[in-house]
């Protein structure tokens, strides 16, 4: 079994081997022994601090093997993405030029430096192992996510955002800032995000251009690359996506990745997660997957410090009628125990196929 929880300390040398790994482009990831410590240190604080409102928070998630104790993948969230300076990304911008003597009337695609999704709350830092890649364990690293998002309201803004990496070669040269931000900048796309390392790109934006960028001046392959995945982003984005992200306004400043945003309320897993209370009398037995009541599901605790959440076969329990709060869901004690929970206490619970015809019905 797979849980995803708080990274600590000792699980630095396993995630400065995942950052290594991670695609060019994941900033919140940098490949660097010294920063990665901070990150894991700065989160542990922010994981056990009494929060009133979101602030420079950034919470740090491992995925481990129970059983072994490998990592697998991780993901974090950033309370309040600028929270320190703005957080700058392109706008997508349709500019009208006309002219009521000639008659001439054209839209024009432009990008537009902006700072629209500072203090938005953003999702960081994912990365999954490749041989999981066509696993249920995305939707946990990425999911999981929301559900503590859902129970720590106060943590966190009313609005989600996250960035995506955009199109670069096998070197690291990307079209989009060999086009803009190298102009500006006697530097590769690699350094460029080596010198950035997950921090502020201010330092990047007062140096752009403040006037819009017409696209139709970019080269052909600059601007293909707008709005455009690298393949390693592929998987993220599509979770992102069925979630109910939104990627058409926004880009990134250095590659012109997509960066999606939403409001917390609409997202499918906030909608669909109930909040419920524990009994563990499921037997531990493989073939629970199998019965006919029981349903995949994401499930986590509700502590901070302590958070825990994995994939396992729940059977919703709870009369018709019945408040989500006093709702009770069945879970062995094995999963029990992986989540640190006992009969009584609350969990989350958001099924794992949102799209199974159940879920229409009365059982959830």
């Amino acid at each position: 079994m797979f849980v995803l929880r708080p990274a600590e300390l000792a699980d630095l040398p396993q995630i400065e081997s995942i950052a290594a790994r991670s695609a060019i482009g994941i900033t919140s990831l940098p490949p660097d022994r010294d920063r990665l410590a901070d990150k894991i240190a700065n989160s542990r604080y922010s994981f056990a601090s009494e929060v009133d409102m979101p602030g420079e928070e950034a919470y740090f998630f491992v995925l481990e093997n129970a059983s072994s104790g490998e990592l697998v993948g991780t993901s974090g969230i950033a309370a309040a993405a600028g929270f320190h300076d703005r957080f700058y990304s392109y706008r997508n911008e349709i500019i009208v030029h006309a002219s009521q003597e000639l008659k001439v009337s054209n839209k024009i695609h432009a990008l537009h430096l902006c700072h629209d999704l500072t203090g938005f709350s953003l999702l960081t830092s994912f990365y999954i192992d490749p041989a999981y890649v066509d696993s249920d364990l995305p939707d946990l690293l990425s999911r999981a996510r929301l559900l503590y998002v859902g129970e720590q309201r106060q943590r966190f803004a009313d609005k989600l955002a996250a960035e995506n990496p955009g199109v670069c070669d096998a070197e690291g040269r990307s079209p989009f800032w060999d086009a803009v931000g190298r102009r500006f900048f006697n530097m590769d796309y690699p350094q460029a995000e080596q010198l950035s390392g997950g921090r502020s790109k201010t330092f990047i934006a007062e140096l752009m251009p403040q006037y819009p960028i017409y696209v139709p001046l970019l080269p052909a392959a600059a601007k293909l690359a707008i709005g455009q995945l690298h393949p390693d982003g592929e998987l993220p984005f599509s979770i992102l996506m069925d979630e109910g992200f939104e990627a058409d306004t926004y880009v990134d400043i250095f590659d012109g990745g997509p960066t999606v945003e939403a409001r917390v309320e609409t997202l499918r897993s906030i909608r669909l997660q109930r909040r419920m209370t524990v009994s563990t009398n499921m037997p531990d037995l493989a073939e629970t997957i199998e019965c006919e009541e029981a349903l995949v599901s994401i499930v986590a605790n509700t502590k901070s410090q302590g958070f825990r959440s994995t994939i396992a076969p729940v059977v919703v329990g709870g009369g018709a009628g019945a408040g989500n709060s006093g709702d009770k869901v069945s879970i062995s004690r094995k999963v029990a125990r992986l989540l640190n929970v006992d009969d009584g206490d609350a969990v989350r619970v958001v099924p794992l196929d949102a799209g199974n015809h159940r879920l229409k019905g009365a059982s959830w």
